[in-house]
């Protein structure tokens, strides 16, 4: 698996680690990636992630992860991510229709 976040697409990023000397050395920033169960209360079901904890937090912020995935840009979302995406959509329009 790579180190992705499903929801973002953070990945790594390269940089130097400078010395007092500056000699520059080559170095990785990884994102704190982690798999996470979340409940989708559209689906009444609990979906793992892969995601960043970064996203954690303002998933909490907006109120769950269906309120999230129906605000997020479908071009930074996994597969996975999108086709979760669509059937949260589907249950909410039949809900509200």
């Amino acid at each position: 698996m790579s180190r992705r976040c499903e929801l973002t697409g953070k990945t790594l990023l390269v940089g130097h680690n400078v010395s007092h000397a500056n000699n520059k050395t080559k170095r990785v920033f990884r994102p704190n990636l982690q798999v996470i169960s979340l409940a989708s209360d559209a689906l009444r079901e609990t979906v793992k992630l892969k995601i960043s904890m970064s996203v954690l937090r303002t998933i909490d912020r907006l109120g769950g992860i269906d309120a999230y995935l129906l605000k997020a840009k479908d071009a930074t979302l996994s597969p996975k991510a999108l086709r979760l995406k669509r059937a949260i959509a589907k249950k909410t329009a039949a809900a509200a229709a």
